[in-house]
């Protein structure tokens, strides 16, 4: 099944590409590398404000991942014009907002990670690091960058 068939029988509609908040591009291609530029997690149009460990759940902020890999697939549906020119989703770095004592930073990419091979099926197994941090922009709760190989 192709990756806009998979989206369409998921209920999902992708995303224009958002405008950068800050001096950098939402994505680069390399030869047939895409590296796209951190996405935040937004709800309703608006930053997912949140801490794990402090005012949000691993499930709530689970959720605020799997929406920012949609907002990383409309991303790529633009950089790429057709998401079946993805051969691979091939990293994805995760950066979760997190009290000091917070050690399921791994749960909360899941909601990234099980999108993007819902998704993509074979080709989106990736390789992943998952960090927790003192804070990110906005207040947000995940922000997520991802690398593609594509045609």
């Amino acid at each position: 099944m192709s990756a806009q068939a998979k989206l369409k029988e998921l209920g999902i509609t992708l995303p224009p590409v958002a405008t950068p908040a800050a001096a950098y591009v939402p994505f680069v291609r390399s030869g047939n590398l895409l590296f796209l530029s951190g996405h935040i997690a937004k709800r309703e149009g608006a930053p997912w404000v949140g801490q794990l460990g402090s005012t949000m759940t691993t499930d709530e902020a689970k959720a605020a991942a799997r929406a920012v890999a949609i907002d990383l697939m409309g991303t790529l549906a633009a950089a790429t014009g057709d998401l079946n020119r993805v051969r691979r989703i091939v990293k994805v770095m995760s950066l979760v907002n997190s009290s000091a004592s917070f050690t399921e930073h791994h749960l909360v990419t899941n909601g990234a990670s099980e999108l993007l091979a819902q998704v993509f099926g074979e080709r989106g197994a990736h390789a992943r690091s998952a960090f927790g941090v003192a804070q990110l922009p906005f207040g947000v709760c995940v922000e997520i960058e991802l690398t593609a190989e594509v045609d």
